[in-house]
C-alpha cells in the first residue's frame, strides 16, 4: 500500500504574524510559512492507513524551496518515508486548475493506491486543489471522509463522510483504488487493536530520525523533470483572474486589561484575589 498526502505552506495567519504592503497585498516574503492547518486530517487519515495496512507513505507539495520545512512537520506528523516538492519559477503563481495539473502529474510518477488531501487551505479558501487533482487523474474521489479502512484484497476503500458538510447526517461509500480521499476536520483516527497502537509507537520513535535530516529523504521535481509546458502551468496556466485582494480588518477588542507590576505585591494581590473566586477558594 502506497500512500501520498498532498499538503501546502500557507502564510501564519496568526495576529502579528501577517504583513501587507500599503495596498492591503500580502507580502508572503515577510510572513512566516506554516503547514496548512487543514491538511492535519488528510495527514491523519494516511497514518492510519500506514499504520492498518503497512507500505509506504508519502508526503506531496508544490511550491518554492522553503517548503522543505512545512514538508519536515508534515514528515513528523504522518511518519512519512519520504518526501517530494514540486518546485521551480514555470509552477509560481499557479491558481488550483494549474496546481492540480503540476501534482496530479506528480503522482502519476508515483503510482500510488491513495491520495490524501486536505479539505481547503488556509489562504486560498476553494478546495478545489484536492477534487480537480483527482479528475486530472480520472480517479473516483471521496469527500468529507470522517472514518475511513482499505480492503487491500478486493482493492477498495470504504469511508463515511458528511453529507454537504452536515454532521448529523453521514453515509458510507466505496471506491476502487486507486482513488483521493478528501479528509473532513471531523475526522478522527482509531487505534483499536494492540498490534496498531504498538505499530503507531514503533513508527513514531522511527520517525523522529527521519524528520531531523528530511533532506535526505526528499526529492526535488522541476517543470523539465515532469515534462510540463510551462504553458499550461503556473501563471500562464492559470484561467483565474483575481480582481483585487483586501485585508481583513481586525475586530475591535470586546475586553478590558488591567496592566500590573509584577514586582509591586499588592497589585498581584488583587490578581490573586480575583482569581480566587475561580478556582473555589477564599
Amino acid at each position: 500500500m502506497h500512500c501520498v498526502t498532498l499538503t501546502k505552506g500557507v502564510p501564519d495567519f496568526r495576529e502579528g504574524q501577517v504583513s501587507f504592503d500599503e495596498d492591503g497585498h500580502l507580502e508572503r516574503g515577510d510572513t512566516p510559512t506554516v503547514m496548512n492547518p487543514n491538511d492535519e486530517p488528510a495527514l491523519e487519515a494516511a497514518l492510519q492507513t500506514k499504520v492498518r495496512h503497512g507500505g509506504t507513505a508519502s508526503v506531496m507539495s508544490m511550491g518554492p524551496p522553503g517548503y522543505g520545512d512545512v514538508l519536515r512537520e508534515a514528515m513528523a506528523s504522518v511518519y512519512a518515508d519520504d518526501l517530494y516538492l514540486l518546485s521551480d519559477r514555470e509552477m509560481a503563481a499557479a491558481d488550483t486548475w494549474a496546481t492540480a495539473m503540476t501534482v496530479a502529474t506528480g503522482l502519476e510518477r508515483l503510482d500510488p493506491d491513495l491520495v490524501f488531501a486536505g479539505f481547503k487551505t488556509a489562504d486560498g479558501e476553494t478546495g478545489h486543489t484536492g477534487p480537480q487533482t483527482a479528475w486530472c487523474l480520472d480517479w473516483p474521489v471521496i469527500t468529507h471522509a470522517v472514518a475511513l479502512d482499505v480492503d487491500a484484497d478486493e482493492g477498495v476503500v470504504r469511508a463515511k463522510r458528511l453529507v454537504e458538510g452536515d454532521v448529523d447526517e453521514i453515509e458510507t461509500v466505496a471506491a476502487p483504488l486507486p482513488a483521493l480521499v478528501v479528509a473532513d476536520p471531523e475526522f478522527e483516527p482509531t487505534y483499536r487493536r494492540a498490534e496498531h497502537r504498538l505499530t503507531h509507537k514503533d513508527l513514531r520513535e522511527e520517525t523522529r530520525e527521519r524528520a531531523a535530516d528530511h533532506e535526505d529523504h526528499m526529492t526535488v521535481w522541476d517543470h523539465e523533470d515532469l515534462n510540463l509546458d510551462p504553458d499550461y502551468i503556473g501563471l500562464d496556466g492559470s484561467p483565474t483572474i483575481v480582481e483585487g485582494v483586501d485585508p481583513i480588518p481586525r475586530a475591535p477588542a470586546e475586553r478590558e486589561a488591567t496592566i500590573v507590576d509584577p514586582g509591586d505585591p499588592d497589585e498581584l494581590g488583587e490578581v490573586v484575589e480575583e482569581l480566587a473566586q475561580y478556582a473555589g477558594g477564599e
